[in-house]
């Protein structure tokens, strides 16, 4: 054999050889991206959470939901000292349970909202085999508003019906008595994730329009462009898009094989461009799981009310941590003009 030869077989290999690999990755990653690690929700990080609702003035209660395809769905309604009646759904990430959106939940209970912090199914104590990243988790959701918005009724009214009740209006002074009590006000209803999480309440709020707005951290544009900056190996999403592009085929084919799961539909870019819902979206700027690229694209393809946020020197999820005070702002101010019909870009 010539060293010409020689060459060009070393060349061929050395070509071919990443891609084939990449692409044998794929095809045996995909169950383990289908069944995410179950973070188990144990009695430490039940006292740490208690501990921090006590700290913000929370009173917290299980709350159990049935999904559609009957699985239960676990978690808790945290109810501050003094509600303002507003309601905030946080979505926890990836191979984390509730504790993990616990941060987020006490300036909101400071603020007087009350939080629903579940377990997303298969992660914590929730059943399911399967995490879909949005795909029947936007159901749950809708599940879950059905539950809590019954649950807020059957409470109003109870109280209504007690002897001697009489609403009294915005002064504290008493109405002329009515043979028709007033209308229950249905309260807002937002949303805030990270991650994954922010991915499932986007595309919770493209299906479901009680939820009035979200507030979204690191969120994937759809599952296709997420699988390239993993083939990348967190360093070059081109790379995932080229050499190491067998990768994210084998992956989602074979994740779509063993599930039905439909994989361009998982699209949090698509549920925004699908619904105009005001939005506020943030990324950080280091990185290097989800880049703001990602936030780039759905804060393109957003049809209503949207704004951007990039946060200097932060990592993955970790907004609040770098700017606690500039986090809390912006979220509140941003659900407070929601609520109030003001301008919010």
């Amino acid at each position: 054999m010539t060293l010409r030869r020689r060459l060009i077989r070393i060349l061929l290999i050395l070509l071919l050889l990443p891609p084939i690999l990449a692409g044998v990755a794929g095809w045996l990653v995909a169950p383990n991206f289908l069944h995410p690690i179950r973070r188990e929700l144990t009695p430490d990080l039940i006292r740490e959470a208690d501990a921090s609702f006590a700290h913000s003035g929370g009173h917290r209660e299980d709350f159990d939901v049935r999904a559609p395809d009957g699985i239960l769905l676990r978690g808790w309604i945290v109810r501050p000292e003094r509600p303002n009646g507003n309601w905030v759904l946080l979505f926890h990430g990836v191979a984390d349970n509730r504790i993990g959106v616990v941060a987020q939940s006490e300036f909101l209970l400071r603020a007087g909202y009350s939080v629903v912090m579940m377990d997303a199914r298969a992660h914590g104590a929730s059943e399911g085999q399967i995490g879909t990243y949005g795909w029947l988790e936007r159901n749950d959701t809708k599940s879950i508003i059905d539950a809590l918005l019954a649950q807020v009724r059957r409470q109003r009214t109870d109280f209504q019906m007690q002897p001697g009740y009489r609403p009294r209006n915005s002064l504290g002074d008493l109405p002329a008595q009515s043979p028709h009590p007033p209308p229950i006000p249905i309260p807002h209803i937002f949303a805030l994730g990270e991650s994954m999480g922010a991915g499932i309440a986007l595309q919770s709020a493209g299906a479901d329009p009680r939820i009035e707005a979200v507030v979204a951290e690191a969120a994937f544009a759809n599952l296709r462009e997420a699988s390239y900056d993993y083939a990348g190996l967190r360093r070059s999403p081109l790379l995932g898009k080229t050499l190491f592009a067998p990768f994210s085929w084998t992956l989602l084919y074979r994740g779509e094989k063993l599930t039905g799961l439909p994989v361009a539909e998982v699209s949090p870019e698509k549920a925004v461009a699908s619904r105009a819902f005001p939005v506020l979206l943030i990324c950080d700027e280091n990185d290097d799981a989800l880049p703001c690229r990602h936030t780039q694209k759905i804060y393109a393809a957003a049809r209503g009310p949207k704004q951007i946020w990039e946060v200097p020197g932060a990592f993955h999820t970790a907004a609040l941590g770098f700017q606690p005070a500039e986090f809390q702002r912006r979220v509140l101010d941003f659900y407070a003009n929601v609520a109030q019909g003001k301008p919010v870009q």
